[in-house]
């Protein structure tokens, strides 16, 4: 739904000095400094710059609520959507892997989901992209990843290396095989054998990295690395034009992207946690220490809001700062200028709460409601 020119009054707003009781105007999509045709009352609301989403992979389970149903990905898409809009996204970005894991992190199935996103997108007013999430020991795909990047034109590669090293170096069966295998349909001896190929040729993996990292930058594609642990990880993946460190794993990783001036992205069920699921490096000591460019959804939409607020009520940061962190902050980071604040001149992307319980009441993307109700629908509608 689009909404008319529309000017909100009675709110508090959300600017980047902080909450302000001032009116704001929406109008062709856009925040504007003119006086628009109709006034909506929302007097007991907040309202906040729409949540920019740079790494999320929850939209997996409505592709495929259950094992093998993976048909209808356009509706899986829809269902995205609206989980999106009722937690205050208004861009979001979809993780997807591309992986010697198979099934829905294959390569067959990441063509599927950009396809069917290219589909989709126009009836969708969430702003969906795409990131591609490869790994690394691949070596048989690099060719076919530059081509998913071109038909695709994806804007966002991150590279993982999830191989079970130590168990394969070791010459044992890597923990959870069996069950892996099974579940995409594949022999686990063969599944084996194929994660030993790909770990004997680990040697030709970085100069196949080199390579790949200069033709994505020389069509302008972000690139990030996943998980650095060290320093030089860091470095390495510098040296490649990878200047985003995604979820680094300590703080040595951490510190040394920040200090060279590379974008540090962390999770946010780690900050509402307090600390890592898998005991790496707490996010919220990373942001107390500003090491943290933007905060992302990683497997649960709701955090981003989550995540903010309890950054803002602990004192940690103010809730400008807090805010930022999952809407200008990642905004930044991806290049897009036209979001993330409210001011006149970016896009109406905007999140109503409710000031008092600081429920998501509405969100407008572009100025279209992707989430209404409660209250704050009825004082839109009239």
């Amino acid at each position: 739904m689009t909404l008319p020119d529309l000017r909100l009054t009675g709110a508090q707003v959300l600017t980047p000095q902080g909450l302000a009781d001032q009116p704001l105007a929406l109008g062709d999509g856009l925040i504007t400094d003119t006086t628009p045709r109709r006034d909506v009352d929302l007097t007991g609301f907040l309202l906040l710059p729409g949540i920019v989403d740079m790494h999320g992979d929850a939209f997996e389970k409505h592709l495929a609520p259950r094992r093998g149903a993976m048909k209808d990905l356009d509706q899986g898409l829809i269902a995205t959507e609206a989980e999106l809009a009722a937690n205050g996204i208004t861009t979001a970005t979809l993780a997807q892997f591309y992986s010697w894991e198979g099934g829905m992190r294959g390569a067959e199935f990441a063509g599927r989901v950009f396809d069917a996103l290219s589909q989709v997108r126009p009836r969708l007013v969430t702003d969906l992209r795409a990131q591609l999430r490869f790994e690394t020991p691949m070596l048989d795909a690099y060719e076919d990843v530059r081509k998913v990047v071109a038909t695709h034109d994806i804007s966002y590669v991150v590279f993982n290396d999830h191989l079970p090293h130590e168990a394969l170096a070791k010459g044992k069966r890597p923990p959870r095989l069996t069950g892996q295998a099974l579940r995409i349909g594949r022999n686990p001896e063969k599944h084996l054998e194929y994660m030993q190929a790909l770990y004997a040729g680990m040697d030709q993996v970085p100069a196949a990295l080199d390579a790949l990292c200069a033709d994505l930058a020389g069509r302008g594609v972000l690139m990030g690395s996943h998980d650095d642990h060290t320093a030089d990880d860091r470095a390495t993946w510098r040296a490649r034009g990878v200047r985003l460190s995604e979820f680094p794993e300590t703080l040595d990783a951490a510190e040394a992207a920040h200090g060279a001036g590379d974008a540090v992205v962390l999770g946010a069920p780690n900050t509402v946690r307090g600390g890592s699921h898998k005991g790496n490096v707490s996010a919220t000591d990373l942001i107390v220490m500003s090491y943290c460019n933007a905060l992302a959804s990683d497997y649960h939409y709701p955090s981003l809001r989550r995540a903010a607020l309890q950054l803002a009520d602990s004192g940690l940061l103010d809730l400008a700062g807090a805010w930022g962190l999952i809407s200008s902050g990642p905004a930044r980071v991806l290049g897009l200028s036209d979001r993330g604040e409210l001011c006149p001149g970016k896009r109406a992307d905007l999140v109503v709460l409710d000031a008092e319980t600081r429920s998501i009441c509405a969100t407008l993307s572009g100025g279209r409601i992707s989430y209404l109700s409660g209250e704050a629908a009825r004082r839109f509608i009239g």
